[in-house]
């Protein structure tokens, strides 16, 4: 199994710095891959908890950079890691010129990119933008079809409820084909397995990015299960699902002592999360994204490279 690194875009990270340093440094400690992760904002009063059942929002969160210009400048000073998106939130976005940024950072990148999107979860970020929770796999529907059709050929002809194309030319195109990841629909993640979820990724997505929340044997089965649902799904859907990627995201929250029974899965001393690293392995997973970025005590992203620098190594041994 292959570790991948969410790079730093939280409150406190020096933007002109720190990114190109943490690209620069996972890639030569054996990262394979590194990520960028999507928040527009931190309400005062959110109108959901950051999970269920009662959850605060990380103050973390106040600062998240934005995701493309992160992984833009991650390219530049890259060459082999793959370079993600866990999540962009579809409903955020207007379809096409989110299709155009993706093609541009894959050009400059030379074919790295992996658009993990999925649906979004908090009222108070999707009526930001003028979305509801309502709209949300309507939108995200309607990215997959308009990213269909805008990195194929041209001309593009296209016809959604917010896009209109008639045979034009829409450039660049990927310098590869773009995988496109999605989140959501586990049972182990605080909120309930969807069943239109799993469905939509085993019908359409080239992987899936869930969290992994439970740790040990009863976690790995829990996911495993559900990896073994989307495939046997996508079989059926006349779908190679041995083409599709399981990437599991594990937010990761260190503490001075060993956690107890009833932990959360990557919450825990540095061999728990090791631990962790494991048990992602036995369910299945073909890659996990370790993200730091919840970590308050790190007093800078020099020490947070170095705690990303022993994990890598402590999950090798």
């Amino acid at each position: 199994m292959k570790l991948g690194l969410r790079l730093p875009q939280r409150l406190g990270v020096d933007l002109q710095h720190d990114v190109v340093e943490a690209a620069r440094t996972a890639e030569a400690a054996g990262y394979a891959s590194l990520w960028t992760y999507e928040q527009l904002l931190f309400p005062e009063t959110p109108l959901e908890p950051y999970a269920p059942p009662n959850v605060p929002w990380p103050e973390s969160g106040r600062q998240t950079a934005d995701p493309l210009a992160v992984l833009t400048a991650a390219a530049v000073v890259t060459e082999k890691v793959r370079l993600g998106t866990a999540v962009l939130i579809a409903a955020l976005h207007t379809p096409v010129p989110l299709a155009k940024a993706l093609a541009t950072v894959d050009q400059i990148s030379g074919g790295r990119v992996i658009a993990g999107l999925g649906a979004g979860w908090s009222s108070d970020v999707l009526r930001a933008t003028g979305a509801t929770r309502g709209d949300r796999g309507r939108f995200l529907d309607e990215m997959l079809d308009v990213f269909d059709a805008v990195w194929g050929p041209d001309p593009v002809s296209i016809r959604s409820p917010r896009v209109i194309i008639d045979k034009a030319s829409v450039l660049p195109k990927p310098a590869s084909k773009i995988p496109v990841m999605l989140a959501g629909g586990a049972s182990n993640l605080g909120r309930s397995s969807s069943s239109t979820a799993l469905q939509r990724i085993a019908q359409r997505a080239d992987g899936w990015l869930p969290l992994l929340t439970t740790p040990g044997p009863a976690g790995a089965a829990a996911l495993r299960a559900d990896w073994d649902r989307i495939r046997d799904m996508a079989t059926g859907y006349g779908r190679d699902a041995s083409r599709m990627e399981l990437v599991v995201v594990g937010n990761v929250t260190f503490t001075d002592r060993p956690a107890g029974p009833d932990r959360s899965a990557f919450v825990g001393t540095l061999d728990q999360i090791v631990e962790d690293i494991h048990t992602a392995e036995e369910a299945g997973a073909d890659e996990l994204i370790v993200d730091l970025n919840l970590q308050d005590w790190f007093t800078s992203t020099g020490k947070m490279l170095e705690k990303a620098v022993e994990i890598r190594e402590r999950a090798a041994a």
